[in-house]
C-alpha cells in the first residue's frame, strides 16, 4: 500500500515539474544606455532567483515565464524593473535601456591655511584639542603602582549553585512511557520531497553552472528545446551525475549527445 502511495506522489511531482517547466521560456534581450551597450550588467529574474550577466555586447538570456519581474542593475546606472508581459514572452526579445546615474558631492568650504610647508614649524601653530588635552589627563595611568597588594577575593564555600537538571528525558525515568512518531514514513517522503526539489532546480542551477552560451552557441541546442534536451540526456544518469559532483562526465554526455538530438529534430 506504502508504495502504491509513493509511486502516485513520485507521478504527481514529476507531472508538477514538467507543468512548472513547460511555462518557462528563455528570452534574449540587449542593454544600452545613452551612450551605447551596456556590459556586465545585472539581470535578476527576481520570481526563482536565477540570474545573469550581459556580456561585451550587451547580450544576454534568462528564463522567464508571464508575470516575472526582472531587475536589472549596473554600476552608474539607475536601477530598472521590469515585468514580463504577454508579448514579450511571445516575442523572446526585448531591449532595455538604462539611465544614466548623477552622483552629486556635499558642499563643503574650502579655508585658506598659514602652513609653511615646514613641519617643525607648523606643529606648533596647529591649535591644541581641548577634548583631548582632558581625554590625556584622565587616562593617564603613569602614577598608579600596578604591584600593589591586593586583597583575596572571598568566596564562601559553603554557597553552592543550584543544579540545573538539563537532561529532558530524566522526568520520564521509570514511567514506562514510550515515544511516538506521528508519522512513519516521514524520513521517505522528506527524501522524496528533496529530490523532487532537485529535479526542479536542476535545469536552472546546470545553466547557471554552465552558461548559455554552452548550450545555444557551442551545443547549437535551439532555445525552446532547452528542457527537452535535459528530458532526452536524462536516461544517461546526468541528474544523479551533478549531484555527485562529476560536471565533467555530465559535460562529454551533453556533448555527445546533443549531435544525435539535433539530428532527430531536424528530421522532424
Amino acid at each position: 500500500m506504502f508504495k502504491k502511495l509513493l509511486s502516485s506522489i513520485l507521478l504527481l511531482f514529476i507531472s508538477l515539474t514538467f507543468c512548472a517547466q513547460q511555462k518557462y521560456t528563455i528570452i534574449s534581450g540587449k542593454i544600452i544606455d545613452s551612450l551605447g551597450i551596456v556590459k556586465n550588467a545585472n539581470i535578476i529574474n527576481i520570481n526563482n532567483n536565477q540570474g545573469t550577466f550581459s556580456n561585451d555586447e550587451g547580450l544576454f538570456r534568462i528564463f522567464v515565464a508571464i508575470g516575472d519581474s526582472i531587475q536589472i542593475s549596473s554600476i552608474q546606472h539607475v536601477s530598472q524593473k521590469i515585468k514580463v508581459e504577454k508579448r514579450i514572452f511571445e516575442e523572446k526579445n526585448i531591449e532595455i535601456k538604462l539611465k544614466l546615474s548623477t552622483f552629486i558631492l556635499d558642499e563643503f568650504e574650502l579655508k585658506r591655511h598659514n602652513l609653511s610647508g615646514r613641519l617643525g614649524i607648523d606643529v606648533k601653530d596647529v591649535p591644541k584639542d581641548k577634548k583631548d588635552s582632558l581625554l590625556r589627563a584622565v587616562m593617564d595611568f603613569s602614577k598608579i603602582k600596578m604591584n600593589a597588594p591586593q586583597d583575596e577575593d572571598y568566596t564562601d564555600k559553603r554557597v553552592r549553585p543550584q543544579i540545573v537538571n538539563v537532561d529532558p528525558n530524566s522526568r520520564f525515568v521509570g514511567a514506562g512511557a514510550t515515544a511516538s512518531i506521528p508519522f512513519k514514513y516521514s524520513e521517505r517522503l522528506w527524501a522524496l520531497r528533496k529530490d523532487f526539489a532537485f529535479k526542479k532546480a536542476f535545469p536552472y542551477k546546470l545553466i547557471s553552472e554552465l552558461g548559455d552560451k554552452f548550450f545555444f552557441d557551442d551545443l547549437k541546442i535551439p532555445l525552446d528545446n532547452y528542457f527537452h534536451f535535459l528530458e532526452y540526456c536524462n536516461p544517461l544518469g546526468i541528474e544523479q551525475l551533478h549531484k555527485k559532483g562529476k560536471l565533467l562526465e555530465v559535460i562529454k554526455i551533453l556533448k555527445d549527445e546533443s549531435i544525435s538530438y539535433l539530428k532527430i529534430i531536424k528530421n522532424e
